[in-house]
């Protein structure tokens, strides 16, 4: 099942950053980044935990039931 990440996207484009940019500095690969923001692939804790750094937001809304589709300051 596919989630809506565009809250995740909307993070990204606050910050002028590319997928290439939140994958480089969350060192993971930049076609996962973009499963992970199109809500095809769940990022694993350690994942969540270093997207979340980057972007500035709480690790855990990758795990809400159902997701919030929010603005950032949580």
């Amino acid at each position: 099942m596919k989630l809506s990440r565009e809250w995740l996207k909307k993070l990204r484009l606050e910050q002028s950053l590319n997928h290439e940019g939140v994958a480089n500095a969350a060192n993971i690969h930049r076609a996962y980044y973009t499963m992970i923001e199109s809500g095809h692939r769940t990022p694993s804790v350690d994942v969540a935990k270093r997207i979340a750094a980057v972007l500035g937001f709480d690790w855990t809304r990758f795990f809400e039931d159902p997701p919030e589709d929010r603005a950032v300051n949580l």
